[in-house]
């Protein structure tokens, strides 16, 4: 059964994933050993012989059975065994009283630079003193070198066989009696860690000390949870020296307890050197150090640990590969990712739903969101994680109806909504105007308490705003008491002010914010100068970018500069923008002479456009709206010969501009505009009503007459007088 199948067919990774889900709980229901042998062998046929997991239960169950020599070709046949699988063999082996099989397979498994966990220990450690003494002696003593003795598991069964064996007799009382003491000692600093007393269990090491027991393994890593706990670095350096003093420095487990504690409290440098300090570093030191990285934003060395981790022997396992694609999310290196994508599927990790969500966040963050899409449609059990990691996927990528109907989905399959749900919905809601389900998800945050966060409540106070509910923002701005609002409290409301024309409000909540103690930054410059670009304050634009450099001695950033381009421009100081483009340091990017162009079209600029549109084209050369921007210029100058070259460079290149969207919401339900979208019953009598509207606005930008015809809504009756419209464009 072995080798029958080691020629597989090949099988969509879609049923393969589908299939693993569900293996663990068939192998409950086997109540045969026939029935285990044949499900066995649909392992094999679907390309999980490989997957340790299953694997080890498959172990179990054949040892369940009395099939102790399967249960043993089943562990030699598997390729590169990993802890678990492991642990499973050794229990085995010591429930059938194969107690020399069990210290030969922990010696071998030592030899291969892999330790056991407690549970492993515990066996070995039976297995030697039903042998002998001496045996088991010996293995204790490896043991303490190794630093596997700090599991408490290890230390409880060492007491219990110790104390059988009559190593406990009366000629030595004393030690006895302090291993029982220190274990006492240890169980009071691990409980009241466990139960969130971290001040308690210092005070009971505190306690020890004076009683003259000298703390162990179990006890440093128990105060090292503590010091995580309580977020203090100084904490955990002070309990290194000790370690460092008290001899305990060059066990594995100190010593990994000591990387971990400094990789979760950020300081890297320490981490690094403890890191680089160990002789006999195993896979799971690696994996602290890769994690370390990418989780406090150093996706590059993340992934170079990686590189030297298999360099040094070691291959990756799932605690290697989530780390790792999170800092190719970082990074945006696609090709690294499909690297990284392929190597967890030869390794048997890709049945994790852990795995999947940090795919789906990867493809999204590389700009290949079908590919996200496909991952999202082969989870069979999707958690809030999976459909979360889906929605900001759509919403990153501007599609927020379709963040939107997989919110419905989740809400129809009865996952229950987290923090990280709703911060990732909103910006859709906001983007398309759906005030009917920001207000929702408001009352479902008062409702569960998730509304005490205070990022989310800027982040519907910023929703509100964008939905054009501006005092739904204000009543949730003047919630919060002044001395607990910070800076981005003061910011969303600037910005919400300022993009809706209310530039009186928006100065005088500036005012407000600096009588209140609180320094504004370059997001409060960026929100004061868009309110001048908004409502044309030209004069005051120049003394806000003015205080910004001066006063507060920030440089001005891209946005900042942009702002002011538009701001000039529109007012007709059309070369100071220019100027002012010429003096930013790095190069510019589009978004400073896209409105410079804008600007040279609305005072007839054609020469400065031209300059212009030749750099935004350099820089975006498969961006067709910058030159059909040109073209328009050109035509608006009466220059037709350049306007059809325009047009037939178009044609002959295949660009077409992006067409343009509008969303309304109305009484719940989000409609969708396309442009020139005739496929509505009543079109005829929309676009009607359309002119209509434009001929009483008596205002229409030359651009949209040249190139579009007027929106059309999609999917629904007209609405005719209805007070409760929502609507945002794109």
């Amino acid at each position: 059964m072995f080798h029958s199948h080691h020629r597989l067919l090949h099988i969509p990774r879609i049923f393969q994933t589908r299939f693993s889900s569900t293996s663990s709980s068939m192998l409950d229901l086997c109540t045969k050993p026939q029935h285990l042998q044949q499900l066995h062998a649909r392992f094999f046929l679907h390309g999980l012989h490989q997957n340790q997991s299953l694997s080890s239960k498959l172990m179990d169950c054949y040892a369940k059975f009395g099939l102790l020599d399967l249960s043993q070709k089943l562990f030699y046949y598997t390729q590169n065994p990993d802890i678990v699988l492991y642990r499973a063999i050794l229990r085995t082996l010591y429930q059938f009283g194969e107690y020399d099989n069990t210290l030969f397979l922990y010696k071998a498994m030592v030899g291969k630079s892999m330790y056991p966990d407690e549970e492993s220990c515990s066996f070995v450690l039976r297995s030697c003193f039903c042998l002998s003494h001496e045996q088991g002696k010996m293995i204790h003593a490896q043991i303490v070198r190794l630093g596997l003795d700090a599991f408490d598991l290890v230390g409880r069964t060492l007491v219990e066989l110790y104390d059988m064996n009559g190593f406990f007799n009366v000629d030595e009382p004393v030690e006895g009696k302090y291993v029982m003491e220190l274990n006492y000692w240890n169980n009071l600093i691990s409980e009241a860690s466990e139960n969130g007393k971290m001040e308690e269990s210092f005070k009971h090491f505190c306690r020890m000390r004076k009683e003259n027991i000298q703390p162990n393994s179990i006890t440093v890593i128990g105060l090292l949870r503590s010091t995580v706990e309580l977020n203090s670095l100084k904490t955990g350096q002070a309990l290194h020296s000790f370690v460092v003093v008290s001899c305990l420095y060059g066990k594995l487990t100190v010593n990994t307890a000591l990387l971990s504690m400094y990789a979760k409290l950020g300081s890297l440098e320490d981490a690094r050197m403890v890191f680089e300090k160990m002789p006999d570093k195993d896979l799971v030191v690696w994996n602290i150090m890769i994690s370390a990285y990418s989780g406090n934003g150093f996706p590059k060395e993340s992934l170079e640990l990686v590189y030297c981790m298999v360099r040094s022997g070691f291959r990756p396992d799932l605690f290697t590969a989530i780390p790792a694609i999170s800092s190719i999310t970082q990074l945006k290196y696609n090709e690294w990712g499909k690297q990284m994508h392929a190597h967890v599927i030869r390794n048997g990790s890709d049945y994790q739903v852990s795995i999947h969500n940090s795919l789906i966040d990867m493809y999204s963050a590389c700009d290949d969101l079908n590919l996200a899409q496909k991952i999202f449609g082969f989870i069979m059990n999707k958690t809030v994680v999976s459909w979360s990691a889906m929605i900001k996927g759509y919403t990153m990528h501007d599609r927020p109806l379709e963040a939107l109907s997989l919110f419905l989905e989740m809400k129809r399959s009865g996952t229950r909504l987290d923090f990280i749900i709703v911060i990732n919905i909103l910006p859709a809601f906001a983007k398309i105007g759906a005030l009917h389900y920001v207000s929702y998800l408001h009352g479902y945050s008062l409702k569960t308490s998730l509304d005490s966060l205070k990022s989310l409540k800027t982040s519907f106070l910023s929703s509100y705003a964008k939905c054009g509910c501006i005092e739904m923002a204000r009543k949730l701005f003047d919630e919060e008491k002044s001395i607990h609002r910070d800076i981005i409290a003061w910011n969303s409301m600037i910005s919400a002010y300022s993009k809706h024309g209310e530039w009186f409000r928006c100065f005088h909540l500036y005012s407000q914010m600096k009588l209140s103690s609180i320094v504004p930054d370059q997001v409060t410059f960026l929100g004061l100068l868009t309110a001048c670009v908004n409502s044309g304050l030209v004069s005051k634009g120049k003394e806000i970018f003015k205080e910004m450099v001066e006063i507060y001695g920030y440089q001005p950033c891209k946005e900042h500069h942009t702002c002011m381009v538009d701001l000039l421009g529109r007012s007709g100081q059309i070369h100071e923008a220019n100027e002012i483009i010429k003096t930013i340091p790095l190069e510019s990017d589009a978004r400073v002479y896209g409105p410079l162009l804008s600007a040279c079209k609305m005072h007839s600029e054609t020469r400065l456009a031209e300059l212009a549109a030749q750099k935004l084209i350099n820089m975006e050369p498969k961006n067709a709206g910058n030159y059909v921007l040109l073209s328009n210029i050109y035509a608006a100058a009466g220059n037709w010969d350049k306007v059809a070259k325009m047009r037939s460079f178009l044609r002959d290149r295949g660009l077409k501009k992006t067409p343009g969207c509008s969303w309304l919401e109305l009484n719940g339900q989000v409609h969708e505009f396309r442009v020139a979208d005739k496929s509505h019953q009543r079109w005829e009598d929309i676009y009607s009503i359309l002119n209509v509207l434009e001929l009483e606005a008596g205002d229409m930008e030359d651009d949209d007459l040249e190139l579009f015809d007027p929106f059309v809504i999609k999917g629904c009756e007209l609405p005719m007088n209805q007070p409760n419209l929502r609507h945002n464009t794109l």
